[in-house]
């Protein structure tokens, strides 16, 4: 993969261990209120956007607690997890800072493409000191379809203004990787709570256990 010129990132539970604390906001506050919520129900919607777990939730517990409930569940539990977030409690997935470096090193371009909104993002970026690592952002509030849809990382393409050929995207959810795959652009995935079944394996140019194997990936 010697000819890529551009990376497209992922963020949550690929650049940040995220995925972990969104689960722990939403568990806390679901034990509070009495919710039934366990992390079955949490991983049937990693890599998805915001709105389309908070309707998922409406029509599990509107029936039983009511709208207006549901939607003080949401908002507590996104609130949890923004103050974990700028308590610095989300850590650098192992590798990352080591593959920036390199990156730089060899001038290829980087870039985020999360489903998450750019708040949120800039806090993550923020608090570990990597905002400057990134030319571009592509966030929730610039697509209209969320992942498996393509829609956010043509954008990313885009805004390289590279061929799709020299593009490699970075990716840890199955939602993710189907984009990528519709979206015509290599692909490595490297899991993180969500191991891949062998047709996401399939869409993949490799299956990483983290971050640091993805230079010698490149070299090759």
């Amino acid at each position: 993969m010697q000819n890529i010129q551009g990376i497209i990132f992922d963020m949550d539970g690929l650049m940040f261990d995220t995925e972990s604390l969104y689960y722990r906001a939403t568990q806390e506050v679901a034990d509070r209120m009495g919710f039934s919520y366990d992390f079955a129900i949490y991983e049937k919607y990693i890599g998805i956007s915001d709105e389309e777990v908070w309707q998922a939730y409406h029509e599990m517990y509107d029936s039983l607690f009511g709208q207006q409930t549901v939607n003080t569940f949401i908002n507590r539990s996104f609130d949890r997890a923004v103050e974990l977030f700028e308590s610095g409690a989300a850590e650098v997935k192992p590798g990352l800072k080591e593959l920036l470096t390199y990156l730089q090193e060899e001038n290829i371009k980087r870039c985020v493409a999360s489903s998450n909104q750019r708040r949120i993002i800039n806090i993550l970026l923020e608090k570990n000191n990597l905002s400057e690592e990134f030319s571009h952002i592509v966030s929730f509030e610039d697509v209209t379809k969320a992942k498996p849809d393509p829609e956010i990382f043509e954008i990313a393409a885009d805004r390289f203004g590279l061929p799709k050929e020299n593009l490699l995207i970075l990716e840890d959810s199955k939602n993710g990787i189907l984009a990528a795959d519709q979206a015509g652009i290599d692909v490595i995935m490297v899991p993180d709570l969500v191991k891949p079944t062998s047709e996401i394996k399939e869409k993949t140019s490799a299956v990483l256990p983290t971050l640091n194997e993805v230079s010698t990936i490149l070299e090759k």
